[in-house]
């Protein structure tokens, strides 16, 4: 994992990824809800354009049902950024993933998410 700056409050995304990676019985949405400002801006390839921490949940609870292990490949950061490109191991193999964040008062209050729709469902994502 290449990291290009640590002054970023870097335990908010840590913690991000720590409960991506927690696996279905240990996921714990209250935890992720902790860091996740309320009206988060959320844009992604099958959920689209939606405001708001609470549908964000759903469907991160799915992805974490799914996900075997993820390979983080390059995590850049600054003050009130960052962006991560990591390899989630899928039922059906391996996808590419990109998270653009956007940060303020230790919460995530945008997120982009980038990966190949089909094949993600594909390989068994939900």
């Amino acid at each position: 994992m290449t990291e290009a700056s640590r002054s970023a409050p870097s335990s908010t995304i840590e913690t991000y990824y720590e409960i991506l990676q927690s696996g279905a019985d240990r996921f714990d949405p209250e935890r992720l809800r902790a860091i996740l400002a309320p009206d988060l801006v959320f844009e992604g390839p099958i959920a689209g354009h939606r405001v708001g921490a609470e549908p964000f949940l759903k469907g991160v609870a799915g992805f974490v049902t799914t996900v075997r292990r993820l390979e983080m490949r390059q995590l850049v950061q600054t003050s009130d950024q960052a962006a991560a490109l990591y390899d989630a191991q899928m039922p059906g193999g391996t996808l590419r993933f990109a998270e653009f964040f956007g940060l303020g008062n230790q919460a995530i209050t945008t997120l982009r998410l980038v990966f190949d729709p089909d094949k993600y469902v594909k390989l068994g994502g939900r």
